[in-house]
């Protein structure tokens, strides 16, 4: 390490993204070369991926957070994080990533069945080869001609489960590997024959088509694309015609069918659009809405209104303003973020957390930037960023951030740092609320109620500027999406690009819920293994099963379930947000909305959860201010307050949305516009433009690489995909 002063990193915001930049920036092997601090909002890290403990030290979370097998970035960093803490096994039950993560196989959509009715469609995912975040680049960097023949050889293995009969092995016609089709040359007289006298009246001339058609694939450049799209054509056709009949009456076989539908909508798409040659590769098709795109493609009426598409829209949140009338999400990045999750997940294709996500990624990460000599300045809420005045700059000299301006929402009692965890039986955890007793005047601000997350509460105890060159050199911009217009209004005002992503990278706002109930999910009349489910009836169309958590909360006897529920919350105009009242009335509409959820549809999943009188069983709930053996404390639907829900609408918790065309007004974290100023958050132009934890990692290492270097681009799995 040399003599120099460390350059100053001012990181705005501890979501997934500020976080990872910070963990980037302080790798021990740039030897101190940057010094960071995060700013931090009220009193915890996580961002939209915040949790706290509660009541019997309940788990209570922004909504439901699984990670998925294809996460490289997340589990990479995570591993390397739980590696260097060191926690000792024997006095902390999460002290490994594998303690903290747990591999989830089973998983399913709600489908809307013709007749009306509603039942779950499960299935087992196979683990797939490999940990999630494994070292090296061992995963593959697959091309757009890569995925479209992988989903040519799930047609043909669907196909398989299609036609085979509950007691029998597999029909004629099976998948097999094509055979003896030679050289290129060989190939295109074998499909040309095909064509040439239409043989497709059979399954197996089909299968053996589609087997041809991988094979081609991988070899496009060889082969005129309009001719394999002819042959594509005829191949869906003669499946068109030998099935469309038999699903009219089999539920089972319908739901196959509408995915071997969409996948060949999907390379028939391909074709057409020429994604296999295009260097934008799936950004090229990001102007279309996906239901749009395949439908242009054609994908049925069925298939595109499928519990699988509904899923897929669900779990992005992929509804303008929160209306569920309105779907939409950008074709080429739902493409991308499909074939991503089903075809290159490894270990599992979700991993469910053992703890609040606050408590197993957010406390180890804090602990070791700690150690790392990071600092941390919580309750700073991000009021303006300045940027120098144009007439200041030199000729050729870049404009930059000279004065980041805070409230200080709080202040802490002797001018030290807040000490933000508590100890859970050994486990570093966040807590629901802040610890009053380290602030100034704490039995005030807690008897009147200040809400440090709430962007309508604007209380403060000082402000506070820091001037670059003596705070800061380097600033990595990491607040929400959903907060740019609020915490940038200088520079939304000021640079035309920042406005135009402002208006057109829309956000939402989410709704969720948590039960502890007395029963186990077999009482209820779930009688599948825990799951996790999409699809469903608005107002809460996912739920997760998440009784695997009841060890790890604190009750004098642990609930037999707890369910985790999440939705899109339908937006509101402008003009009625701005109310300070706001923010309590949406508290209340989420708790209407689960109340009504639970009273009509939670039947079609758990069928005895009803009573004799009609009304959910809500005797069911356990409320943790019970103590045992004594009598409830609300009867009917009153017990419903005693469990936990949010209404996630202040900025900083909107989720970012990839509307179709929005795509190009992102900023990328790369972007040099501003000397001393970069990017970080899923709001980003990082490579996946979508809202979630992967996304917010990938946008991490990229500010993180803009600034020092590293890491290197090629190590940022997934930014050079397609």
């Amino acid at each position: 390490m040399t003599d120099e002063r460390p350059i100053e990193v001012a990181i705005i915001g501890g979501g997934c993204a500020g976080i990872t930049a910070a963990f980037e920036l302080t790798r021990p092997e740039l030897q101190g070369r940057y010094r960071v601090t995060v700013y931090q909002l009220g009193w915890r890290l996580g961002g939209k991926g915040a949790s706290g403990r509660g009541p019997a030290d309940r788990i209570h979370e922004h909504g439901l957070h699984l990670w998925m097998g294809f996460y490289e970035n997340a589990f990479r960093v995570m591993r390397e994080c739980y590696a260097e803490l060191k926690r000792d096994p024997a006095t902390c039950r999460i002290a490994d990533w594998r303690d903290a993560f747990t591999p989830d196989h089973f998983n399913g959509v709600a489908d809307l069945s013709p007749d009306g009715s509603w039942s779950p469609w499960t299935a087992r995912l196979p683990p797939f080869e490999g940990l999630p975040g494994d070292p090296g680049n061992e995963v593959p960097r697959w091309t757009v001609a890569d995925y479209l023949a992988r989903s040519l050889e799930l047609v043909r293995t669907l196909l398989a489960l299609m036609v085979r009969e509950p007691t029998s092995g597999p029909a004629p016609g099976a998948p097999r590997a094509p055979t003896g089709v030679g050289t290129p040359e060989a190939l295109l007289e074998s499909m040309s024959n095909l064509l040439k006298y239409g043989q497709f009246a059979t399954l197996a001339a089909v299968v053996e088509a589609l087997g041809l058609m991988e094979v081609a694939l991988g070899t496009l450049r060889r082969f005129p694309e309009n001719q394999l799209l002819r042959f594509h054509d005829a191949v869906a056709a003669g499946l068109r015609g030998q099935f469309e009949r038999l699903i009219q009456t089999d539920d089972r076989l319908r739901r196959v069918w509408e995915i071997v539908d969409l996948l060949l909508a999907v390379v028939r798409g391909g074709l057409r659009f020429r994604l296999l040659t295009d260097p934008r590769g799936f950004d090229a098709i990001d102007d279309y809405d996906c239901r749009e795109w395949l439908r242009l493609n054609g994908a049925s009426e069925g298939a595109i209104n499928s519990a699988f598409i509904r899923a897929l829209y669900d779990l992005a949140f992929a509804y303008e303003d929160g209306d569920v009338n309105r779907p939409r999400v950008a074709a080429g990045q739902s493409l991308r973020g499909a074939f991503r999750a089903f075809l290159t997940y490894r270990g599992a294709f979700f991993w469910k957390m053992r703890s609040g996500m606050g408590d197993v990624v957010f406390a180890p990460f804090y602990e070791v930037l700690k150690r790392r000599g990071a600092r941390f300045a919580f309750f700073h809420r991000l009021e303006d960023v300045k940027l120098v005045a144009p007439e200041r700059l030199a000729p050729g000299e870049r404009p930059y951030v000279e004065a980041l301006e805070f409230d200080v929402q709080a202040e802490v009692v002797g001018g030290g740092e807040y000490q933000p965890l508590v100890d859970v039986r050994g486990l570093p955890c966040w807590p629901a609320t802040p610890d009053y007793r380290q602030l100034v005047d704490g039995e005030r601000l807690e008897r009147e109620g200040w809400k440090f997350e709430c962007h309508w509460d604007r209380r403060n105890a000082g402000t506070r500027t820091l001037r670059m060159g003596e705070d800061f050199d380097l600033v990595i911009l990491a607040v929400g999406g959903g907060a740019i217009r609020h915490a940038c209004k200088g520079l939304v005002e000021r640079d035309p690009r920042w406005r135009a992503m402002v208006e057109r990278v829309k956000t939402v706002p989410t709704q969720a819920f948590q039960l502890w109930l007395r029963t186990g999910m077999d009482e209820l009349g779930w009688t599948e293994p825990p799951v996790n489910i999409s699809g469903f009836v608005e107002p809460f169309d996912t739920w997760a099963d998440m009784s695997h958590l009841a060890s790890e909360e604190s009750w004098p006897r642990p609930p037999g379930a707890i369910a985790y529920f999440c939705s899109v919350l339908p937006d509101v105009p402008e003009a009625e947000r701005l109310r300070p009242a706001f923010p309590d009335e949406q508290h209340e509409r989420v708790r209407r909305n689960c109340v009504r959820f639970l009273q009509r549809d939670i039947v079609h999943l758990w069928p005895r959860a009803r009573g004799a009188s009609g009304d959910f069983r809500w005797d069911l709930l356990v409320d943790p201010r019970e103590p045992p053996g004594e009598g409830e404390r609300g009867q009917g639907e009153a017990r419903f307050s005693s469990q936990y829900w949010t209404a996630n609408v202040s900025p900083t918790e909107r989720y970012t949305l990839s509307l179709p065309g929005s795509q190009k007004f992102r900023i990328s974290p790369l972007d040099d516009t501003y000397d001393n100023l970069t990017v970080a958050g899923d709001w980003t132009d990082c490579g996946f433009n979508q809202g979630c934890v992967e996304a917010a990692v990938m946008s991490g290492r990229l500010a993180a690489h803009a600034i020092s270097g590293a890491p290197r681009l090629e190590d940022i799995v997934g930014f050079d995909h397609p």
